[in-house]
């Protein structure tokens, strides 16, 4: 924070206007404004607000904030009144340190009395207390301490000087509940202070203008509900260099799953440790694996390498950012937890263990090297089994397209509503009427009707029709109109209970003497034994004992006998990536960048061309076949796992209701297994165009899935989440916490009682609209249906499985079967190809 010391002088020492300041203070650190960034200063003068779209490295930070610091510089500081002024968002607490350093640079390089704080969930309290009372003239914080600001009685004064609202990496907020939670905030803050700016900042999204018209929302003043959105875009050029590293084997290279830990020597030997690199991988399992086994393969990198994820303590992970940064480690074996924003200039080179399942993901994570502009991002990518190369492939086609995948649509969601109809109730009180206008200024709440909106209002303020007898829903009340919280019991559980990111309960891991390493999931420790051994934090763990909210633990030289295990490891592949994986099946095996990839490819194309076909673009593959475990049908979409999840017991339903069957169901990103014990002619289902047609047929798709699937239960474990976030539910209470499987059970309790007594709940509706689209999809579901029902069917019957279906034999049968016994029929298999696995 600068001081506001002698700024009279300070002022007169430094002639110019507040452009010319900011031009010299660009000079002196050898910079030139973009006139990307001098458009963006011009439109903020302007009184316009929007999105800043340009890539990674570019300075969108500066674009942003030179505007809002002009013009706080144009003021006198004796003139200035005392409170925020800009209110700067970022998705992740580990970004908001960048984010301060950057705006405190030219701050205080230019010795300006303005003066810059953050508060998020790692702020001191004492200092958090003292910001609850008068903010700094510029606050960095996240959507969920933006809440919490929003829920005390003094919100409108806080906000009542606020001039603009800068929200960084937008990509990762908008389509998500955080992004809803930010978009009701704005709307809230609107009542209070109509006049300030709203201007994101990203560099990965497909459609920037839908985006910039979300974030800065919908005017009601105009009368005409039209986004006032404006773009800020930029040819500068940023190449990402995608390279395969490629296995030296082919024929001994795993042919589904696995790790990736085949390419381990390869890996090492590419390594420079003197250069700065980061090595992402898609899970925490997985980055705790590879990074014990680069260390094992090279113990000399002791203290030069380290380890970043989301699960370990924050003063580890800040460490290990600070000295990745000043250069003291050179290579850190990550997670998603650094591929934002983060600045580390010293990065040179970026490997991505595994397909990164998304084009999008795989531009943001490549953008960490050489973060400077013009500078070409060098990204290696190492496969962990066979058709992971074709995905590599194909992203590299769709970022040379610029193929990025869009971002999904949220409106109307109930819960975050009734949270935020809460936090309004806490911070000052409203009145339905005014309420009702700000929230549907909200973009994404635009169509939400009166009578819905009521509905979630008597939710929030007697639980509704059915939990009116229960004091406990009874949260807001009015008088005259005017609705408040009922106690300062409940604002404060409130409190402790807003957000909508949903995890499971965790505990920390701890020494026993002490010392916290981060957190495991509640889940795995509660399978746990004493003397169990996993790997964690990069060392190998034993546990000693549970004890309150923590499993305490030893170092252990002996072998992990136990795997630790986060929920979200299994990612599918994204629209775009898919769409780029049918593509690249017609690639000429000349293409000059895909050359030495589609030859490492040959035996799995020659093994597959031998045996059945390699489908093109506009073909679907269907093949059948008789093993000793029944009859095969695979098809080979190559839409993604969620998908094919919605579409394989669509497609057993519609098959038996032609012919009884009982079909066993395997998917993965690229294809569907269904499975009979007995005969099943699956031939028929697709030869006669008739029945073709009416396998992909959208007609009765909602009711055909709702039919093939147990929407009850798998709407329940989402529902918990929607329970929680709406308030029926609580998780965190003062001196505990409620652990996943409490939650459950209440919230499934809710659930049976609105089923039964309350048909047109909707959060119940709510619950089952998501599962849908969380589970399967169910928009890209109708959109495959219409790109299959339109494709030329091949049909092919073959000897035995073919390598495009042999990962979704692995997919089952390492589901059901030990591993040894799992590895020696996966084996047999691969060998009827004459290629070991």
């Amino acid at each position: 924070m600068t001081a506001k010391l002698n700024a009279n002088l300070v002022a007169k020492s430094q002639p110019g206007t507040p452009l010319q300041r900011i031009a010299q203070w660009f000079k002196r650190y050898g910079w030139q404004p973009w006139p990307y960034q001098k458009k963006a200063w011009q439109a903020f003068k302007k009184g316009q607000s929007g999105l800043i779209h340009v890539p990674t490295g570019a300075g969108k930070t500066y674009a942003a904030l030179m505007g809002p610091l002009m013009q706080l510089m144009a003021q006198a500081p004796s003139k200035r009144q005392q409170g925020l002024k800009v209110l700067v968002i970022t998705p992740l607490r580990s970004l908001s340190r960048d984010t301060e350093k950057a705006i405190q640079q030219p701050i205080q390089d230019m010795a300006l009395p303005i003066t810059v704080e953050t508060r998020t969930g790692d702020t001191k309290q004492s200092v958090r207390r003292r910001q609850r009372v008068a903010l700094p003239d510029i606050l960095i914080t996240t959507p969920e301490s933006f809440s919490l600001l929003l829920s005390y009685a003094n919100a409108q004064e806080l906000f009542s000087q606020l001039k603009c609202v800068l929200v960084d990496e937008w990509h990762e907020l908008v389509g998500s509940k955080r992004g809803l939670q930010l978009e009701l905030n704005l709307s809230r803050v609107k009542q209070f202070n109509a006049g300030f700016q709203i201007w994101g900042m990203s560099a990965t999204l497909a459609d920037p203008q839908a985006a910039a018209d979300v974030i800065v929302g919908i005017s009601n003043n105009t009368g005409e509900g039209q986004p006032q959105a404006t773009v800020i875009d930029a040819k500068i050029k940023r190449p990402i260099n995608i390279q395969t590293l490629l296995p030296p084997n082919m024929e001994t290279f795993p042919w589904a799953g696995h790790m990736g830990l085949r390419m381990l020597p390869s890996l090492v030997a590419a390594l420079e440790i003197n250069q700065s690199t980061l090595i992402f991988t898609n899970t925490r399992a997985q980055a705790e694996r590879w990074f014990q086994e680069i260390l094992a393969a090279k113990p000399e990198w002791a203290g030069l390498i380290a380890l970043h994820h989301g699960s370990l303590d924050e003063k580890n992970r800040r460490f290990v950012e600070d000295a990745l940064k000043s250069g003291l480690i050179k290579l850190v074996v990550c997670t998603s937890s650094l591929d934002l924003g983060v600045d580390f200039p010293l990065v040179e080179h970026v490997v991505q263990i595994g397909s990164p399942k998304g084009v999008a993901r795989l531009m943001q994570r490549a953008g960490r090297a050489k973060h400077r502009v013009g500078e070409t991002c060098n990204i290696t990518c190492v496969p962990t089994n066979a058709l992971q190369i074709l995905e590599f492939t194909a992203v590299r086609h769709a970022v040379e397209h610029k193929k990025v995948e869009a971002k999904p649509s949220y409106n109307n969601a109930y819960d975050v509503l009734a949270q935020h109809i809460v936090t309004c109730a806490a911070g000052g009180g409203f009145t339905a009427s005014d309420l009702y206008t700000a929230v549907t200024s909200a973009y994404s709440y635009q169509s939400l009707t009166r009578q819905q909106f009521d509905w979630v209002l008597e939710l929030v303020e007697h639980g509704g029709s059915n939990l009116k007898a229960y004091p406990e829903y009874h949260k807001i009340e009015h008088n005259q109109g005017f609705y408040t919280v009922k106690t300062p019991r409940l604002e404060r559980l409130h409190r402790m209970n807003i957000g909508t990111i949903s995890s499971d309960s965790h505990m920390a891991v701890r020494f026993a003497k002490g010392k916290k390493l981060g957190y495991v999931e509640e889940g795995f420790v509660a399978k746990l034994k004493r003397g169990d051994r996993f790997v964690f934090a990069g060392r190998t763990l034993e546990l000693f004992r549970v004890e309150d909210d923590a499993a305490l633990v030893k170092l252990s030289k002996a072998k992990p006998n136990v795997v630790a295990k986060w929920s979200g490891s299994r990612m599918p592949i994204s629209e775009s990536l898919g769409a780029a994986m049918r593509e690249t099946l017609n690639f000429d095996s000349k293409n000059t960048q895909a050359k030495a990839e589609f030859k490492a490819l040959a035996p799995v194309f020659h093994a597959q061309k031998a045996l059945s076909f390699v489908p093109t673009n506009n073909q679907l593959l269907v093949e059948t076949c008789k093993t000793r475990e029944g009859y095969h049908c695979f098809l080979f979409p190559f839409e993604g796992r969620i998908v094919h999840e919605g579409l394989a017991p669509l497609l057993a339903l519609r098959m038996a209701k032609g012919a009884r069957a009982s079909l066993s169901l395997s998917v993965d990103d690229y294809g569907i297994e269904l499975l009979s014990k007995h005969p099943f002619d699956f031939e028929a289902q697709f030869s006669h165009e008739l029945a073709s047609q009416a396998l992909f047929s959208q007609s009765n798709l909602l009711p055909d899935i709702l039919e093939s699937i147990n929407l009850s239960n798998l709407a329940k474990r989402q529902f918990r989440d929607i329970a929680r976030i709406a308030g029926l539910t609580q998780q965190n209470f003062p001196g505990k916490r409620h652990s996943a499987r409490q939650l459950q059970t209440s919230a499934s309790l809710l659930y049976d009682v609105f089923q039964r007594y309350d048909p047109n709940n909707l959060l119940v509706s709510q619950a089952h609209q998501e599962t849908l689209e969380q589970f399967f999809e169910l928009a890209r579901l109708a959109r495959c249906l219409t790109r299959l029902g339109s494709q030329q069917l091949i049909i092919n019957h073959t000897e035995r499985p073919t390598p495009f279906a042999f990962p979704l034999i692995a997919e089952r049968v390492t589901s059901t079967l030990s591993n040894e016994s799992a590895a020696e029929i996966l084996k047999k298999l691969a060998t009827q190809w004459d290629i070991p696995a």
